[in-house]
């Protein structure tokens, strides 16, 4: 498996399958007994333990923020090791701070405890990117939050690798989540034996075997939706929307449209510009059509995702 620079890659399957031994071996928390890891060439087992993990950003569920340490402590904690000036420590946590969405004015000098699990989550990012490591692994980065927070966090991060472009391997048991955030996914099964490993949607059009056919579950043309762009549906008349606090905007994806539909139980919603202009509207008939196929069961609440609920 190679992960191209720049490129994020999803480690996928279920519990026990060996994706996050397989991660810790990246950065040798777990020594690899066979086989070779190479970054930019370079085998990790040639390289200082210490010196490869600081350069290697690590995100975990339960963040690991040390609690007798202000969120500015936290972050600083890598430029430290590597004899980074005070002033330029200081400078970088109000910037990555500021990068996810945390005003260093009021959150420099809190302790984690008194962050709610997101405000501490993002906290743990920004520690990671502290050093701007060229590789970050996250295992399960957002999966202790609850779900609402957990899309808040998804957009967030995409929002983040749009303009840092760093090469990630994140690991999930959560398809979806595979889906929305990965250029490419690693399908994992027992002893990390990779069953597929490509685009997610070269994934859920031509599952390699029964396996990832299981993994990905029922709908995958539901699940496709989250890849698709509103701007790829044929808008309809702005006069079919019905007026009301739920719109789509272009910036969406055809899955954020039908969440929006079923949540508002509305034939149609206005689509808007990144200005707030309307600009036409969507239906469930319009997103059908760009699957090529019926959506069943549109109001059935097993097509409503919990991010969708909080909409």
């Amino acid at each position: 498996m190679t992960a191209e620079p720049g490129e994020l890659i999803m480690f996928v399957g279920p519990s026990g399958c060996g994706k996050t031994t397989t991660m810790k071996m990246i950065n040798r928390i777990i020594e690899p007994t066979s086989g070779s890891i190479r970054i930019d060439g370079r085998d990790v087992l040639s390289l200082d333990p210490n010196e490869l993990r600081r350069h290697i950003g690590y995100v975990i569920q339960q963040i690991g923020l040390f609690p007798h340490m202000t969120i500015a402590e936290n972050i600083a904690v890598v430029p430290k090791l590597l004899g980074w000036t005070k002033s330029r420590i200081n400078a970088r946590v109000d910037e990555l701070l500021e990068t996810v969405k945390l005003d260093p004015t009021k959150f420099s000098h809190r302790y984690p405890k008194q962050l709610s699990g997101g405000q501490q989550q993002r906290v743990g990012v920004a520690r990671a990117l502290a050093a701007d490591p060229p590789v970050m692994l996250m295992d399960e980065p957002f999966g202790a939050t609850d779900p609402i927070t957990r899309e808040s966090l998804q957009a967030e991060f995409l929002r983040l690798q749009e303009s840092l472009g760093k090469t990630i391997i994140f690991v999930t048991h959560d398809f979806d989540e595979a889906v929305r955030l990965g250029d490419r996914i690693a399908v994992l099964s027992e002893r990390s034996q990779i069953e597929q490993f490509d685009t997610p949607a070269n994934i859920l059009a031509a599952p390699a075997n029964d396996y990832v056919s299981s993994f990905i579950g029922h709908g995958a043309a539901i699940k496709r939706l989250v890849l698709i762009p509103v701007t790829e549906a044929k808008l309809g008349p702005i006069g079919d929307a019905e007026a009301g606090p739920i719109t789509v905007s272009i910036a969406d994806s055809l899955r954020d449209a039908l969440d929006a539909l079923v949540l508002s139980g509305a034939p149609a919603l206005m689509v808007v510009n990144a200005a707030k202009k309307p600009i036409g509207s969507i239906t469930v008939e319009r997103i059908s059509a760009v699957l090529g196929a019926d959506i069943p069961d549109v109001q059935g609440a097993g097509l409503v995702s919990a991010s969708g609920a909080g909409r």
